[in-house]
């Protein structure tokens, strides 16, 4: 099937796949692709011991690593090629070990080669965790050509 045969749906998700199927980072942290369509992505992963720091909380790397990710899925959804421009994220209270975190990134703007997405990164009980903000920027290529390429 060809991109301009797919849904908005099911190109992002075919996106998502590529993507998640070539980003060693996201599966060394043992984050799980949970949902994806045009301009949003949901990930998952449970804080293991060794992503505890010295206060015994989550490295708040960890914390920024997965709403990148989320971010990352969310903004390549159009399948075109996007990286960071910047991002910043904003610590609200800590994750322990073996809470299952949630990144939930949502397309707030897009224009031009430019993008703005915020995540939200939620434990299981629903508390939030972190908000994550990325403003994205388009550059040559495409996220399935790369797939093709691989193949």
């Amino acid at each position: 099937m060809t991109e301009s045969q797919r849904t908005p749906d099911e190109l992002a998700r075919a996106c998502s796949d590529a993507m998640f199927s070539r980003d060693r980072a996201t599966q060394a942290m043992g984050a799980r692709l949970l949902d994806s369509g045009p301009g949003r992505a949901r990930l998952s992963m449970q804080v293991r011991a060794d992503m505890i720091q010295g206060h015994g909380t989550c490295h708040g790397g960890y914390l920024f690593a997965l709403a990148d990710s989320a971010f990352a899925f969310a903004c390549n959804s159009y399948d075109e090629a996007t990286v960071a421009q910047g991002c910043s994220i904003d610590y609200l209270a800590p994750a322990v070990e073996h809470d299952v975190l949630t990144a939930t990134a949502s397309e707030l703007s897009r224009k031009g080669r430019t993008g703005l997405y915020d995540v939200r990164l939620e434990n299981q009980r629903g508390e939030l965790i972190a908000l994550f903000r990325g403003k994205s920027y388009k550059v040559r290529g495409t996220v399935l050509a790369q797939e093709s390429k691989d193949d």
